[in-house]
This record gives C-alpha cells, sequence and structure tokens, in this order.
C-alpha cells in the first residue's frame, strides 16, 4: 500500500490530497532541476503479469473526429458524413478515411477501439482524463492548467512503481514527454495543459521532458520539415533553470551555487534528506551518457528518418521508439495544438486534410514497422487517442464541434490483437451502440499491460485507501 504522507487539502472530489511543498517562491511547474520534489516514503504496490515492456502513448490533442479517421459513416445523410472518402483497408472490417493510407495498409496490425467515452467535454479537463484515468477535479470552464491536485499521470505512476521495484536502468528515467510539455507551442505557451505530471504523488515522479521551441508565434514545426538544429530535444528544466548545456553542467559552479541555495531552504523546511535525493537524481539526469545518445537522433539514418517524416510529430515518434529501446517505460508524444485548433478542428477540415492525417498517418505507420522490425513491438505497447471526438453536425466547412461521448483510439503491439475493431456505434455516429471504453478502463488496461496492478491501493495523507484506478481491464483486444 503507497502510503502518500504530506499536508492535507480539500479537492472538489471530496479527497484530502497533500499540498505540494514550493521552493524559494517557485510555481507549481518550476523547472529548475533542484526543485523536482522529493518523493515521500512509500512501500510497492501488487504486481501482475506485464504484457509489455513499454508503452509509447500518442496524444493526439484537440479531438480527431471520428468521421474523418476511424468510423466513417459513409451511408449517414449528406450533412453528417463529411467530405472524406473512405477506402478499403487490410482489415475487412474497418473502413478507413482515404487521408491514412498508410494506416490502412497496416490495418491488419492493430486494434481499433470505436467507442471510447466520457463525459468531461473539455479540453483540458479531457486531456487530464485520458492521460491519467482520473475526471478532474476542476470543473468544466473551471480553469485551464495543471495544479497540485491533479492526478499523477500513467507517466508518473510508472515512474514511482519503477523506483519502488528497482526496475528502473542507471541513467534513465522511467518515463518521458516528447517533445514538450502540452500547451507550450500552443501560441504563446501560456497553457500548461493538465495530466502529464506528478500531482499529488509528487513532482520527483514527473516524467523527463524535452524541450524544443518553434520560429515564431505563428509557425507549426509539426506541420513542416525541422532542421536538426531545431530537433536538439534539450531537458526541459536545464537551459531555462541553470542556463547550462548538459555536457558542460558538472564543470559550472552556478549550478552548486543553485543547490547550495535550494539546500538552505530545503533544511529551513525539515526536508534536507528529501533534498538530497532530488540532487542526486537532478544530477544523474543532466550528467547521464545514456540520455545525451537517446536523445541523439542524429544517430538514425536518414532514410529512417525519411520514413517517420521530418515533420515534428514524425521525429518525435522516432525520438520514442529510442527511449523505449534504451530502456525507458513510458513515453508520452504530444500532438500540440500550435495554432489553437488543428484537431480542435471547429471552422473546417483543409488543415486535417493537409496537414494532421497526412503527418499523423506517415509517424505512426512507420513506428510500427520499425519497432516490428526490431523486435520490439511485441513488447511495446503503442496508443494513438485524443481526448474527445467531433459532433455529427458540421460547420459549413466541415469544422465540427466537441463530442467527448464517442471517440475511436489505435491499440497495436504486446499482446493486442491484430486486425480487429472493438465496439460498434449507431449509424450516424454519434452513440455507442455496443461496448463503452472509458478513461478509467483503458488505464487499468495500460497499467495491467505494464504488470501495475490497478487496483493498488495508495493512500491519502488522512489514511484513507484510494484506488490507483478504478477501470475494468479491457480484456477482448488482447490475443
Amino acid at each position: 500500500m503507497l502510503n502518500i504522507q504530506g499536508v492535507p487539502s480539500r479537492s472538489c472530489a471530496g479527497f484530502h490530497r497533500r499540498t505540494m511543498i514550493q521552493a524559494a517562491g517557485a510555481g507549481l511547474m518550476g523547472l529548475s532541476l533542484e526543485k523536482l520534489i522529493a518523493a515521500e516514503s512509500t512501500s510497492g504496490p501488487q504486481v501482475s503479469r506485464p504484457r509489455a515492456r513499454s508503452v509509447i502513448f500518442l496524444f493526439l490533442f484537440g479531438g480527431p473526429s471520428q468521421y474523418e479517421t476511424f468510423d466513417m459513416k459513409p451511408n449517414a445523410p449528406d450533412k453528417i458524413r463529411g467530405p472524406f472518402k473512405p477506402i478499403a483497408s487490410r482489415n475487412p472490417d474497418l473502413i478507413i478515411s482515404e487521408h491514412l493510407p498508410h494506416l490502412a495498409q497496416r490495418a491488419d496490425k492493430f486494434t481499433v477501439i470505436r467507442t471510447m467515452t466520457h463525459q468531461f467535454n473539455d479540453h483540458s479537463g479531457g486531456g487530464h482524463y485520458m492521460q491519467t484515468g482520473h475526471r478532474w477535479q476542476v470543473p468544466i470552464g473551471g480553469g485551464f492548467a495543471a495544479t497540485p491536485q491533479d492526478w499523477p499521470s500513467m507517466g508518473a505512476v510508472t515512474q514511482w512503481h519503477s523506483e519502488k521495484t528497482g526496475q528502473n536502468l542507471a541513467g534513465l528515467p522511467a518515463a518521458a514527454v516528447l517533445p514538450n510539455w502540452l500547451g507550450r507551442l500552443q501560441e504563446a505557451g501560456q497553457y500548461r495543459r493538465p495530466g502529464e505530471y506528478g500531482g499529488w504523488l509528487g513532482q520527483a515522479y514527473r516524467p523527463l521532458t524535452t524541450r524544443l521551441d518553434k520560429r515564431d508565434l505563428n509557425d507549426n514545426p509539426y506541420w513542416r520539415d525541422c532542421t536538426d538544429a531545431e530537433l536538439n530535444f534539450g531537458i526541459d528544466g536545464l537551459d531555462d533553470s541553470a542556463g547550462l548545456e548538459i555536457d558542460r553542467l558538472d564543470r559550472r559552479m552556478s549550478l552548486l551555487d543553485q543547490f547550495d541555495a535550494a539546500r538552505r531552504q530545503a533544511d529551513l523546511a525539515g526536508k534536507a534528506d528529501q533534498f538530497g535525493r532530488v540532487r542526486q537524481k537532478a544530477y544523474d539526469l543532466a550528467a547521464s551518457p545514456k540520455i545525451r545518445e537517446a536523445l541523439d537522433l542524429k544517430q538514425e539514418s536518414a532514410s529512417l528518418r525519411d520514413n517517420y517524416g521530418r515533420h515534428l510529430f514524425g521525429q518525435s515518434c522516432l525520438m520514442a521508439r529510442r527511449l523505449v529501446e534504451s530502456g525507458v517505460r513510458f513515453v508520452t508524444v504530444h500532438y500540440d495544438c500550435c495554432d489553437g485548433y488543428s484537431w480542435d478542428s471547429h471552422v473546417h477540415s483543409d488543415d486535417v486534410k493537409k496537414h494532421l492525417l497526412p503527418t499523423f498517418d506517415q509517424a505512426t505507420a512507420a513506428l510500427l514497422d520499425d519497432l516490428s522490425s526490431r523486435g520490439l513491438l511485441d513488447e511495446t505497447l503503442v496508443v494513438a487517442i485524443g481526448e474527445m471526438g467531433r459532433t455529427a453536425a458540421p460547420t459549413p466547412r466541415w469544422g465540427r464541434s466537441h463530442w467527448s461521448y464517442l471517440f475511436p483510439a489505435l491499440v497495436a503491439g504486446a499482446g493486442v490483437k491484430q486486425g480487429f475493431v472493438l465496439g460498434k456505434s449507431d449509424k450516424n455516429g454519434e452513440y455507442i451502440v455496443d461496448r463503452p471504453v472509458t478513461p478509467e478502463d483503458l488505464a487499468a488496461t495500460i497499467y495491467q499491460s505494464l504488470g501495475i496492478d490497478p487496483e493498488t491501493m495508495l493512500t491519502d495523507p488522512l489514511g484513507r485507501p484510494i484506488r490507483l484506478v478504478d477501470g475494468v481491464p479491457v480484456h477482448e483486444i488482447f490475443a
């Protein structure tokens, strides 16, 4: 049983969760390495037999349309079915968008869950829901940004579990987020979306996060080829907080000065031992040659990089493969919403046709091929999903609004059935006819695949038990 200690604070859901200890006036998401808050003492959970060594979670933020991807309705009325034509795939039970030709040719290699569903029809809350398996405690419309009361992400829990069971590889994190924290590339980065952090479990379990910039406010690197200089995948927090390059970190006294200052704050807070752990983690992370090697895309052949696509999503998917091959257990790849719309296609479907589907199709197909060719697909669970779907009613240019009650997911690898479709929607693609799957169910499935018992009981600061996730694993998708 996990015993999470700390000062309780009440969330709107009625749970008492610990208040985050903040260092020297830093905000919740302060990025300096010494402020990755030390973990509380815990004991390990029960462990189930794992199917997957690693997970790659492709998060398509904004809400891809079911009508334009994996649940097309060619027989629906003209006002619903949309402008894209369906094409046959290598799965006879799946018709797929004409703008996903690469995935159509690999449809005998993955499962499509047609009937993902939840009732939090909001981007930030939906993003939290999909990445944690828990409904966000902030009500719809009540906020955009991550809070200390958020549930820990699946990546953060994987980090915690790996540390408690001794599965971490030296010099590597158990979890990572690519290519940036979600929201950083949207407009000026004013929305730090929730869902990927340590939350009340503690920021010591926050996944390693990389950082890449765009050229200007109007740039969208997901939709264009990126140069090697842009694709440096620096570690978020090093450049901003320490002002240092990784390979110079251990030779600069300024970092030691920062450690000393933070140490004094930790002593005042009675957290000296805790700080020692954070300091060691910070140094190990910054100095690790394994991390530097894994984050170096230039080691890959030009032809393979071309297969993925030189756009940011393609190269991030390739980086995800490099990380799981190195031993990282949970990698999230965000397809961020740089222009404020992207997958959130309210106005029109032009970008869906020209940019979003082609880049997703190319990169995801290449990822499946690459993992398979290296013998990694059998031990890597790949999940591609958004936080919602889209409404049947379109705008004049075939944009669609939010619809969290029905949306699809692509799942592959780690024993998942090949060429399978789970669930059925109604004739107009709005409601579920058969086999709803909730974010709780998906999270339970992922945890169980990793050997993390979804019935693990966490304990809040008042000693009350909280189950890791309330879902039921989706056994039907496994062979």
